[in-house]
């Protein structure tokens, strides 16, 4: 079967992003660039006419026309702002996401098949509009949270155009979702700021200490420079996960600052082993390969189904890069179409085959 890639069923493609910082300006210029007519709106008036001066909006206007909208606000705001506009619009074929670091709370609060939770995991030291661009999300994994209402369609649309505009689609439950990003994400940008903050503390006696910085901790420091004002909502939202992972690390420095005092080599050498060892098996991001194997996939009409597909190719590492309706899964059920790498297919067919499912391959 020859390798191709298909786009949303969404029969406009104009978009709409609320909210016009660095995710979303990027966002919005991201879909300019592969044919979207782009309009949106921030709260800041400033930002708002520099959007349409630059040409990354084409205008405020949101209407009917529209059937892609994307909430680029802090995590706080999203779930109010997304019911509202799922309220406001009553196209069954809408299709609205958001872009925020926590999920399980906007998730729970926005109760629509329309409504897909997403979290593009990318940014940039640079802040706002001004550090927007257009190829921000090559590459990066997006993060989706489909629950057990979320339309086959409204996923499948989203995904292809997340695609579309160069991301790895990773679907995952929005409670896990939360649980894993504060190990990955949300810790990492404290400990950068608490690493960053004691080294200018000490510069302030000691100023060759910045001079002395070398690559090691750039590296650990970069995302210290990102823009502050987004992170109290999602650390707060997240507080339980973000509280938990705290906890654990600091056990873990603790035993490093015992084994230090104690002079025990072997307990350090150990430590620094295992992470070396994981940091160069971390996974490499994903891209988009020419050798693709489809795998037809029977699924029943019932809530939840295409979100267990997704989840079981996430937790597999398996990297669906298109996926399609078929034929209708109202009714009797039907069928869906995953693009997958052909080395990776055979892992995925058998998980899901002892999930239940009926795959062939093609």
């Amino acid at each position: 079967m020859p390798s191709r890639f298909v786009m949303t069923s969404l029969n406009s493609r104009r978009a709409y992003v609320v909210g016009l910082g660095l995710i979303g300006a990027s966002l919005a210029k991201a879909l300019g660039e592969v044919g979207w007519l782009v309009s949106g709106d921030d709260a800041d008036p400033r930002v708002r006419a520099a959007a349409l001066d630059e040409g990354v909006i084409v205008d405020f206007t949101l209407s009917d026309e529209h059937t892609l909208l994307f909430v680029a606000t802090p995590a706080g705001s999203v779930a109010e702002i997304a019911n509202s506009l799922l309220h406001s619009f009553r196209n069954p074929s809408l299709v609205v996401s958001d872009v925020a670091g926590v999920k399980g709370s906007i998730v729970r609060d926005v109760l629509d098949p329309r409504f897909v939770g997403g979290h593009p995991m990318a940014g940039s030291e640079r802040r706002g509009l001004k550090g927007a661009k257009a190829d921000l999300f090559q590459g990066c994994n997006w993060i989706l949270t489909p629950t057990d209402m979320t339309k086959p369609e409204t996923y499948i649309a989203l995904h292809g155009v997340l695609r579309e505009i160069g991301a790895n689609v990773v679907g995952v439950r929005a409670d896990d979702h939360d649980r894993l990003v504060a190990i990955a994400s949300h810790v990492p940008h404290l400990l950068a700021g608490a690493l960053m903050n004691e080294a200018a503390f000490t510069a302030q006696t000691d100023a060759v200490l910045l001079q002395l910085a070398a690559g090691g901790f750039r590296d650990m420091t970069r995302i210290a420079a990102g823009d502050p004002s987004i992170w109290p909502d999602v650390l707060f939202e997240n507080r339980d996960a973000v509280t938990d992972t705290l906890v654990a690390l600091e056990k873990r420095l603790e035993n490093l600052r015992i084994a230090i005092a104690d002079e025990s080599r072997d307990i350090i050498e150990e430590s620094l082993a295992s992470a070396s060892e994981a940091r160069r098996t971390l996974p490499g991001r994903a891209l988009s390969s020419e050798n693709l194997t489809y795998l037809r996939v029977g699924v029943a009409d019932q809530p939840g189904v295409l979100a267990s597909v997704t989840r079981a190719a996430s937790e597999l590492l398996v990297n669906i890069y298109d996926i399609e309706i078929a034929h209708g899964i109202e009714g009797i059920g039907g069928t869906l179409l995953l693009a997958v790498d052909s080395a990776q297919a055979s892992l995925l067919l058998d998980e899901l085959l002892t999930l239940g499912f009926t795959v062939v391959q093609e």
